[in-house]
């Protein structure tokens, strides 16, 4: 059995990147131990909690339209809906991984 790792996603609205082009296919990959480790040290979620879901995404966010760099500042300036939809793709993608064999 091969693990999947990534996944494919479809923004519902989409993130304008700086030359005003919409970006709305994108890839996310399984979060590690490390990065919710790393980004609960982040000064900005230590500041402000609710910050948390932008630290993450942005680590685990491979790619967005031709963005091969995601930053928190491109989660940032994400509307909300689409930041809901990543958070549920990736809580879903963690289900699926533990439904395939994996310890929760």
């Amino acid at each position: 059995m091969d693990l999947k790792t990534e996944f494919d996603f479809v923004l519902p609205l989409g993130y304008r990147n700086g030359n005003g082009a919409l970006q709305r296919i994108g890839q996310m990959r399984l979060a590690l131990a490390i990065d919710e480790i790393e980004s609960l040290k982040d000064p900005r979620v230590q500041a402000n909690e609710a910050y948390l879901p932008v630290i993450l995404l942005s680590r685990v966010v491979t790619r967005l339209g031709d963005i091969v760099h995601v930053t928190p500042q491109v989660i940032e300036c994400l509307y909300a809906a689409d930041l809901a939809y990543l958070s549920r793709c990736s809580q879903r993608n963690r289900k699926r991984r533990r439904g395939r064999g994996a310890q929760p």
